[in-house]
Formats: structure tokens, sequence, C-alpha cells
């Protein structure tokens, strides 16, 4: 392994950063809206719907596939003004099945980049979700031994990168948080006290958006992945 360059850290997300997520969510719920076929809303006005159900089971219930069946459920529920059937709900699980089915899929340059980043610096990997869903994702990646350590966590707030920098005994200021999200990856990392890289992706979930300081220059924007190596 090369020597490292400095005492830097390089914390990064894992869904839609390393890997493609969303978008599969996001066929689920085109599926879901044609399949629901309201009599009056449109489809817009149903995601409107969907995404406040789903905002409001995040807080209680966390993220990942089974919460969002729920959330799925519940907006069932909401718009036809009654408990869903059996059979609802078996053809909302049949909707949902890709889920489950999915393969993780590295983005581009991903495996290659990490490769060479983790012979300069310290990596760690930090993602939030259902426990047992994200790990199974971390072990099918082929990424884990490029990472010091990767923790899954509830949600990915200021509290949450304070203990990370507690427990792996390193300055905020001299780490970098890497992800596509900027409520759970840029915003409360720099809040933390850390430093960030903001990498987006079009397929992110539309309540992990929110607005950056353009003159924040404390935030790295790059266009993908491998520009990593053009700055570390």
């Amino acid at each position: 392994m090369a020597h490292r360059r400095d005492t830097t850290v390089l914390v990064f997300d894992a869904d839609d950063t390393l890997w493609e997520n969303n978008v599969v969510f996001e066929r689920v719920i085109d599926h879901f809206l044609e399949w629901l076929d309201h009599p009056t809303l449109d489809r817009t006005e149903i995601r409107a719907v969907l995404d406040d159900i789903e905002r409001a089971n995040a807080v209680v219930h966390g993220y990942g596939s089974k919460v969002f069946l729920r959330s799925l459920g519940e907006c069932l529920e909401s718009l036809r003004a009654r408990p869903a059937t059996d059979r609802e709900r078996r053809e909302i699980d049949e909707l949902a099945a890709a889920l489950v089915a999915h393969q993780v899929e590295l983005m581009p340059g991903v495996a290659d980049t990490l490769d060479t980043l983790a012979g300069r610096y310290d990596l760690l990997l930090l993602t939030k979700g259902d426990r047992e869903e994200q790990q199974r994702k971390l072990d099918a990646c082929g990424l884990l031994h490029h990472f010091r350590a990767a923790h899954v966590v509830r949600e990915k707030d200021m509290a949450t990168y304070r203990w990370l920098a507690d427990e792996h005994r390193f300055d905020p200021a001299a780490a970098w948080m890497i992800g596509n999200s900027p409520k759970s990856d840029i915003l409360p990392a720099r809040a933390a006290g850390m430093r960030a890289v903001f990498i987006p992706n079009d397929n992110t979930w539309v309540l992990e958006h929110d607005e950056l300081d353009p003159d924040d220059e404390g935030v790295l924007r790059l266009a993908g992945f491998t520009d990593l190596l053009r700055h570390f």
C-alpha cells in the first residue's frame, strides 16, 4: 500500500453514491401510481400525498424497503378512505418485489477510484437505513476491504457525524464527507465541522433534497465519482 500523504479521513455515503439505489424505488412508485389509477387526482398530486406519508414514516420508523411498503399501503388507504384489502396488499408487495431482488450495481469507476484512494487516506463508510437491509448491500458490494470501518445508522444528522469523529478519533476539520444527499451527507457534516464533497445523482430521493449555500467554500461539487482523484 502506498504511503498516506496526510491524516485526512474520507467518509463515504453508500446508496446513490457508491451504487444506484433510489432509481429502483422510483420505478416501483411509477408502477404504483399507474396501478392506483385514482379517479380525480393526477400522478403529481398522488406523489405529493405519498411524499408526505414517507416523510412522516421516516421520522417514526426509519428507512428502507419495509418502511417504503408501509408508506405505499398507507397512501392507498388515505386516497381510498378505507383499509387496504388483503389482495391489494399482496399486489403492492408484488409491485415492490424488485426491491428485494435488486442486485447492487456500482456506479461507474467506483471500485478503481476507491482502490486508489484507499492507498492514500483512511476511508470510512457511513450509511443509514434498516440495518439488515443495508448490511446485505454492504456484504454484496465487494468494497468493504477498502474501508477502515462501515457503519449503518438510523439517521445521519450532526450528532451522528460528531459521534463518528469521536469513535474514530479524527479531527472533523481534517475530514471530508462524500455523498449525493444535501440533507443527509452535506449539511449535517458541515454543521459538525467537516468539509464535504457533493456528487449529485439525478435519482436522489426527493426527501433528501435541500438547498446548499453556493458560497460555502467547504463544499466541493463534482460531476462524477471518478473526479475525486483530481482532488484527493
